[in-house]
C-alpha cells in the first residue's frame, strides 16, 4: 500500500522537531515544506539530509520521490511578510 501525504508528514514529524510541516502528494511523489530550528546554520544539503534521516528506510522503501523545501523559522517568517 502506498503511503499518503499524512503518513509522510507523520514520519517526518516523528523524527524531526518541526515548527511547520506541510506535505502534499499522490502516494508516490511528495512535496514537503519543513520549517525547523534544527536547520539553523545548516546548508541546503545538510537540511535535506536531516529530513531524509527522519524518514529513514521509508525513503527507499515507501517514498519514491520527495521534493523538500527546508527553512528555518526566521526564513519562514520572512516569506510570510
Amino acid at each position: 500500500m502506498e503511503p499518503t501525504a499524512e503518513d509522510v508528514r507523520r514520519y517526518i514529524a516523528e523524527g524531526l522537531a518541526c515548527e511547520q510541516l506541510q506535505v502534499d502528494g499522490d502516494g508516490r511523489h511528495f512535496d514537503a515544506l519543513v520549517v525547523s530550528s534544527a536547520f539553523e546554520g545548516k546548508s541546503r544539503v545538510q537540511r535535506h539530509q536531516l529530513v531524509y534521516a527522519a524518514l529513514g528506510s521509508r525513503m527507499r522503501q515507501e517514498v519514491h520521490a520527495l521534493s523538500i523545501k527546508a527553512l528555518t523559522p526566521a526564513e519562514w517568517q520572512a516569506l510570510q511578510q
